[in-house]
């Protein structure tokens, strides 16, 4: 029935007290909103181990109670309020027809820093930085939604980092009012994943575009693995290595880098069967320098904000794709500075 959501602190590490403080917002969020308790979930962001000044939440109740509407004006309101150390809002919205009528799907989301989601279920824990809210009007069970809303978490909040630390906060909600009397069944079931899908990429990407002090902007695509898992094994290597990353920052064309983290990230490879391209230029045949390697070519593809990093282990059907940035001294100075 509610989500409550503070931004700056994010209740966490603060022992019985930020319990007791997540759960006295929900009890007076419920009061103020006529449901139960246990219908109201509770988001928090910001600084990790600072107590909840749970005064500050109370006291802006009432306002935000009389302030609540549902037009595009409020939604823009709510993705803005959330924001930490992003530089701007992070929305997306798709509208599909359901028998002929209109199901809407909407969602908003936070994060720039602290980026490397890896939400496993309703119940997973230890995953204070991305929140995502997804809303639509269709009415469908639960059980449902879970299943369908699992699959596009995996396909984008987990295919995302910036900079490889998981938050103790990351959330992504999907909440179904029913409010378009349209019920979506078995037989809608593809229409409607293809929607989320949609927002949920748009807004994952969303979070790569605004990360802390990023230049640049990659997409990793692993083929050629022995298995999914261990493409994917190979695109975290190389999106969670700092010596990658940082040459990605100078638009510096040191394809082995990229080759010595595919070695090190613990999956079986066939060094001789390894290729590597970027931005479609050959820069690894068979693990060694590719004879049409053109160092000043590669170095002006990488100057673009984005570019593609192909590999091909060249060992089964395995393949995965990944979005991740490079590392800056911009983030450095963001992060050294964050609580200071």
């Amino acid at each position: 029935r509610a989500v409550v959501v503070n931004s700056g602190n994010a209740n966490c590490a603060t022992g019985a007290a930020g319990l007791l403080a997540a759960e006295q917002t929900c009890r007076a969020a419920a009061e103020q909103f006529g449901c139960g308790p246990e219908e109201v979930l509770p988001s928090s962001t910001g600084i990790i181990g600072v107590p909840l000044p749970l005064e500050k939440l109370t006291a802006a109740r009432p306002g935000l109670a009389s302030a609540l509407a549902g037009g595009a004006e409020a939604f823009s309101s709510f993705a803005r309020a959330i924001l930490t150390t992003d530089t701007c809002p992070k929305v997306a919205y798709r509208s599909v027809s359901v028998d002929g009528r209109p199901v809407r799907l909407m969602g908003a989301c936070k994060g720039a820093g602290m980026i490397h989601p890896r939400l496993t279920g309703s119940h997973a824990a230890g995953h204070a930085t991305m929140l995502a809210y997804l809303f639509t009007d269709a009415a469908i069970e639960a059980a449902t939604l879970h299943g369908l809303l699992s699959a596009s978490v995996e396909r984008s909040f987990n295919r995302i980092s910036i900079d490889g630390d998981t938050s103790t906060n990351d959330t992504v909600l999907l909440l179904a009012s029913g409010a378009s009397g349209v019920r979506v069944g078995e037989g809608h079931r593809e229409v409607f994943a293809e929607a989320l899908d949609a927002v949920c990429e748009e807004l994952a990407l969303a979070i790569v575009e605004d990360g802390e002090g990023v230049t640049h902007v990659v997409t990793l695509l692993v083929s050629g693995a022995a298995s999914d898992g261990d493409a994917l094994a190979v695109a975290k290597a190389i999106a969670h290595s700092p010596l990658v990353k940082t040459a990605w920052a100078g638009s510096d064309p040191n394809w082995g880098r990229l080759l010595s983290t595919v070695g090190a990230s613990g999956i079986r490879i066939a060094p001789e069967r390894i290729g590597i391209t970027l931005q479609g230029l050959p820069v690894c045949e068979n693990g060694g320098r590719a004879a049409q390697f053109d160092p000043q070519r590669v170095h002006a593809a990488m100057r673009e904000r984005r570019f593609t990093v192909a590999l091909d282990l060249g060992l089964g059907a395995g393949s995965c794709r990944f979005w991740t940035t490079d590392l800056t001294s911009e983030y450095v100075r963001i992060n050294a500075d964050y609580s200071s």
